[in-house]
């Protein structure tokens, strides 16, 4: 019986990691986008991504692993939740708007200011988290997270569900000001 060389296992292994890694590299998101950012499903693959782009600024890549562990776990790209925390806070997680919203993704609570605003079936937010839940930083991106992945499979398309995310008084201007900053990234 012939002994196998570790040369001739490593060539080989080379071949199929170069393999995998263009694979991974075409559905790294398992959907990709058309022109009208329409989400188009390949595979029920899991967002897999070693961090947002490297020229966001500090303030938002101190919440990388956050945000790449959230984007990961609700098949978001992790540099559109980026996106949306520049827009948003600047990165700060404690701000809270005008309006009641609350954290880096300024995400509007059941309580504070929020608690005012009714909707044609009573309160808008009461099954929101509170102000104090939302200043942490992973639930805050975690939950905006979450909701972004929901409006977009809902919607079908990330301007729209930016557009169902954002200040309900601005149209599409929010949501083209979220893609403006995704492109440029």
């Amino acid at each position: 019986m012939k002994k196998i060389q570790p040369r001739h296992i490593i060539l080989p292994g080379i071949v199929l990691s170069a393999i995998a890694i263009f694979g991974l590299s075409r559905s790294v998101y398992g959907h990709s986008m058309n022109t009208d950012h329409q989400i188009v499903e390949e595979s029920p693959q899991q967002t897999i991504s070693v961090g947002i782009n490297e020229k966001y600024p500090a303030s938002i890549q101190q919440w990388n692993n956050i945000i790449i562990d959230s984007g990961n776990l609700y098949g978001v790209d992790p540099d559109l939740i980026a996106a949306i925390i520049l827009l948003e806070s600047g990165g700060q997680p404690r701000v809270i708007s005008q309006s009641g919203a609350v954290g880096l993704m300024q995400v509007m609570p059941r309580d504070g200011t929020a608690e005012n605003f009714i909707c044609a079936n009573g309160p808008c937010f009461t099954d929101r988290p509170s102000i104090a839940q939302l200043k942490d930083p992973h639930f805050n991106i975690d939950y905006g997270s979450r909701m972004i992945s929901e409006l977009i499979h809902q919607t079908g398309s990330i301007r729209s569900a930016l557009y169902a995310y954002g200040p309900m008084d601005v149209g599409y201007t929010y949501a083209d000001q979220v893609l403006s900053i995704y492109r440029s990234f």
